[in-house]
């Protein structure tokens, strides 16, 4: 994964435009009847007109219209079919019934048996003046973004292991989507780093403090204060990957689960650096506290396998304290995790 993150950034622009105003990103579950969309982000809402709601569970047929070339479309179910990666440009429609024509690069997600997971779609709307020399540019910077999609999904789906046969409620799409969401955060952060010379890293309380704020703004309710104290930190890509997915797991955890029957209380969020190097998460609440008698995180659920594999990769360590009110959630990551 480390090669394709030194490719990914050795392209001042490979991740210009991605954030969730302009390229589209579809991922489609090939395992589910009809290869239905279980996921979209905000900028395939934007382009499209159609709402995630009115767009998860279908397959991406629904943007074809009467003046699509079934000679794309055919290509298209030829790929999924073979488990190929395709580039197309393919005339769509809009929600109100406006032509466009999009250039989609369409990619299998695979786990680490080499079964078909997911198709990822990366897709940018193009013009007229798009279509000469900048077409070449456009594909290669859209190929990168994809790649580096593709190889952080890999890792999730290698811990979920079986996710393909459990992602079936709406439940399951809606967590899927936060992990996403996280990852496009970092995106967004990388390319911040990039434009500063700064390539080999992130600066996580950055990244971290976008995550949190984000995850309180979905599953956060009135009576439930969010407090941050993040120290600056400069880590490896690698690092903030799995520090960044390991802070949503908890927290999301924390806003769903710690103040059931509860009108008020308090999540705390904070990050420092190690005397010795390396970093403390702790994420902490007020809530009803996880039971004592229950294990946690538990191998048994998605999320559970996540924060091991997680946890795992970082060759960190994780402490769950219970006290008179709520639970204390303590990772330790080593320096340089992440960087051998």
């Amino acid at each position: 994964m480390a090669d394709s993150v030194t490719k990914l950034l050795d392209d001042d622009k490979a991740l210009e435009g991605f954030s969730r105003a302009q390229v589209s990103m579809i991922l489609t579950n090939p395992n589910l009847d009809d290869n239905p969309i279980v996921y979209v982000n905000e900028a395939f809402q934007r382009v499209t007109g159609y709402a995630r709601s009115a767009t998860i569970g279908r397959n991406c047929r629904f943007l074809q219209g009467k003046d699509t070339d079934p000679e794309d479309v055919a290509r298209l179910r030829t790929a999924v079919a073979r488990e190929e990666d395709i580039t197309v440009d393919i005339l769509n429609y809009r929600a109100n019934g406006e032509p466009f024509l999009n250039r989609l690069i369409m990619a299998p997600v695979k786990d680490q048996n080499g079964r078909c997971q997911y198709f990822i779609g990366i897709q940018k709307e193009i013009g007229t003046g798009d279509l000469d020399a900048s077409a070449d540019k456009i594909s290669r910077q859209l190929m990168e973004v994809q790649n580096r999609v593709r190889a952080d999904l890999s890792m999730v789906i290698g811990m979920i292991r079986q996710q393909s046969r459990e992602t079936t409620a709406p439940e399951d799409f809606v967590a899927l989507s936060r992990r996403i969401e996280t990852l496009q955060i970092l995106y967004e952060e990388m390319k911040l780093s990039d434009s500063r010379s700064n390539r080999d890293q992130i600066e996580l309380g950055s990244f971290l403090s976008r995550v949190a704020c984000a995850i309180a703004h979905i599953d956060g309710r009135p009576g439930i204060r969010l407090t941050l104290q993040i120290e600056p930190l400069a880590v490896s890509i690698e690092t903030a990957t799995r520090v960044g997915l390991a802070l949503s797991e908890v927290l999301t955890n924390a806003f769903q689960h710690a103040f059931e029957r509860l009108d008020s209380g308090l999540v705390e969020v904070r990050m420092s650096r190690l005397s010795e190097g390396g970093l403390r998460l702790i994420v902490a609440d007020d809530g009803v506290g996880i039971p004592r008698e229950q294990k946690w995180p538990d191998t048994r659920t998605v999320g559970g396998r996540i924060m091991s594999g997680l946890i795992e990769g970082l060759e960190g360590t994780l402490q769950l304290g219970r006290g008179a009110a709520g639970s204390v959630i303590t990772i330790d990551v080593p320096a340089g995790a992440g960087e051998r």
